[in-house]
């Protein structure tokens, strides 16, 4: 084993968009090396924690391995406390309950306080549902937006909705934004009210699953369509005023 395989770290690690029964088509033989070299483990939740480490070969046995919390929930105070075991000299991983850690996921502030600190921070590669849904869009990816969550209240939806679009034709760029699954619905049928007629307009849900859709067409040809039942599938939505 290497010295950058056994120093202190914190390891960005991918975890897969679902619930696929094998890890090995979508995360890099290098993530399994990665993750066998483990002291513990912090992760957005508990069960999504063990999830990912009952994929691999552990130190110990995978119900075992010590494991941290952090995510949204978590005060800022509690950071230097979770990276206390890297200071001492051990590797631990970050993970997001799907996808890559850091993006959309509040592990940015565990990274910057990490090298603040000085504690070596690797990144490893892996699936991003917001990359592979612009891919699969056929939406311009030249220049393009990553917008987080609209606003829950109907009214202010509709105005950043169009806002968005207004964006996307004033700098020709690909808008992107996601929403909590069970309010999926209600933002699809916002989005197909409230856009012009020649914009474009991607659906994409459970990506990487076998139940995968993409739906990427101008508003009014959504308007003839019966929609997609979106309803607790996670979902990237994309608008743009061309197709790529």
């Amino acid at each position: 084993m290497t010295d950058l395989e056994s120093n202190p770290a914190l390891l960005l690690l991918p975890n897969v968009l679902g619930a696929v029964k094998y890890h090995t088509p979508f995360l890099p033989s290098s993530v399994d090396k990665a993750v066998a070299s483990l002291d513990g483990l912090i992760a957005e939740s508990s069960d999504g924690g063990r999830r990912f480490l009952g994929r691999f070969k552990t130190k110990k046995p995978y119900h075992e391995m010590p494991m941290a919390l952090f995510n949204e929930h978590t005060p800022d105070s509690e950071i230097d406390f979770l990276l206390e075991p890297i200071r001492k000299g051990e590797r631990w991983g970050l993970i997001s309950d799907g996808g890559l850690p850091c993006i959309a996921d509040p592990g940015a502030k565990l990274v910057n306080r990490a090298r603040q600190s000085g504690i070596v921070v690797q990144g490893f590669t892996g699936p991003s549902s917001i990359l592979l849904s612009l891919m699969l869009s056929g939406l311009p990816g030249q220049r393009f937006s990553f917008c987080g969550y609209l606003d829950k209240d109907p009214a202010k939806r509709v105005k950043e909705i169009k806002e968005l679009e207004q964006r996307a034709r004033k700098e020709h760029s690909t808008q992107i934004f996601i929403e909590a699954p069970y309010r999926n619905q209600h933002l699809l049928n916002s989005l197909v009210e409230s856009l012009q007629d020649d914009t474009w307009l991607c659906a994409a849900w459970d990506l990487t699953l076998p139940t995968q859709g993409i739906v990427s067409q101008k508003v009014n040809l959504w308007k003839k369509s019966p929609l997609p039942n979106l309803e607790k599938k996670n979902t990237i939505f994309l608008i743009s005023n061309k197709g790529g």
